[in-house]
């Protein structure tokens, strides 16, 4: 179900918004936003965060008065759906919803389908861990990079935790295999090998014979990149194993969802890295944390990387717009370079339509995260020409 949430006339004088601003505000139509979330599939556990974030950040833009002195509405797809139905799923909203921007958090297939679809025709901002490698006319990546996950990351365990031999496992699609070239430069650099790399389909839901080639292999660390509910059962496994006293694992889509359903006796050991942890220590994360478990059922749709990205994928937009005054593909595509905003993230900038942020590592404290180690402002590694 389709839902919508416009700060208008009554709701503005609850803001404290002067009489004229309410009597403009009124008169305006709003920005229509077309919010791609995953609702089913392997990735719809993020839906209900997802949906939160979102509505944390309809909040916010249309409380300092909107996008182009215009409120936000906001309509929400499935992003979740195979790329065909996705992508025509996104079809709907921009032709027949008439939304002005479509904002994106699923996978990479998905994201390719729809970029495709809209040829540069619509301001596309998409939010999630990427492989990288897209660049379609006016769409913008702010989600975290394999360079920026591993490159700095790998070499800091070998020095800093020992490990030099690393198997590599993830499902059978692009973003594990794109990571995986990422990871052998980063092993190569930091002095280390690679003792084996396999790749599972998504309905692999047995992981043993695996867990025994990881435990024959001599690995030190395992690189994971299996999505979803497949990551929640093999870190299961590989606990049941006894497989956290013989290698650490370093996943870069491992966030409090995920973990939480790992379970707190499974999770010895266990590293992820990316530019977004609940527990981030910044007075903005500690503000925004605070602001989501208030509003929010924590328990039941825990505050996360992924949907905490469709709150920045909202504040791009605002930026954007306020430097083009404009939501037109070639007036957006002309501002995007070095265009910046601060955000429960912080700092976060544009560098050939991809994001260069803060890389943060962190362990695994039963269902929590503790950051290990700040990398700051990490370019991306990906680079776009208009």
């Amino acid at each position: 179900m389709n839902r919508r949430r416009i700060i208008q006339g009554g709701v503005a004088a609850m803001l404290g918004m002067p009489l004229l601003s309410r009597v403009s505000w009124a008169a305006s139509s709003p920005i229509r936003v077309g919010m791609l979330i995953p609702e089913s599939g392997p990735a719809g556990l993020f839906g209900p965060s997802s949906r939160n974030c979102t509505e944390l950040g309809v909040q916010d833009i249309n409380a300092r008065g909107g996008v182009l002195g215009r409120p936000i509405e906001v309509l929400y797809a499935d992003g979740g759906l195979p790329p065909a139905q996705a992508a025509q799923a996104a079809l709907r909203l921009w032709r027949g919803r008439k939304v002005e921007v479509l904002i994106g958090m699923h996978d990479s297939a998905v994201r390719e389908a729809v970029a495709a679809m809209l040829d540069g025709k619509l301001p596309y901002i998409y939010t999630p861990t990427t492989e990288g490698g897209g660049c379609a006319p006016a769409t913008y990546v702010i989600g975290e990079t394999p360079q920026q996950q591993l490159l700095p990351v790998m070499p800091w365990l070998a020095q800093n935790r020992n490990v030099k031999k690393w198997y590599l496992i993830g499902n059978d699609y692009v973003w594990p295999r794109d990571s995986n070239v990422v990871a052998k430069e980063a092993i190569a650099a930091s002095g280390g090998e690679v003792v084996g790399e396999e790749y599972l389909p998504f309905t692999v839901d047995n992981f043993d014979a695996s867990l025994g080639r990881i435990r024959d292999s001599g690995a030190e660390g395992v690189f994971i990149t299996l999505v979803g509910g497949a990551s929640v059962g093999f870190n299961r496994a590989f606990a049941s194993f006894g497989l956290p006293a013989k290698a650490l694992r370093l996943c870069t889509l491992l966030e409090e969802n995920t973990l939480l359903g790992i379970g707190a006796q499974n999770t010895e050991g266990l590293y992820s890295s990316t530019g977004y942890f609940a527990t981030l220590p910044s007075g903005a994360a500690r503000q925004f944390a605070d602001r989501y478990r208030s509003t929010f059922d924590n328990a039941k749709a825990p505050l996360n990387g992924l949907a905490e990205s469709c709150y920045e994928g909202l504040l791009l937009l605002e930026a954007m717009a306020a430097k083009a005054g404009s939501l037109e593909p070639k007036a957006t595509e002309a501002v995007a370079e070095g265009l910046a905003y601060e955000g429960p993230r912080g700092r976060i900038e544009l560098l050939g339509r991809y994001a260069a942020k803060n890389i943060y590592l962190a362990e695994s404290k039963g269902t929590e995260f503790e950051i290990v180690q700040t990398f700051e402002n990490v370019p991306p590694g990906q680079s776009c020409t208009n």
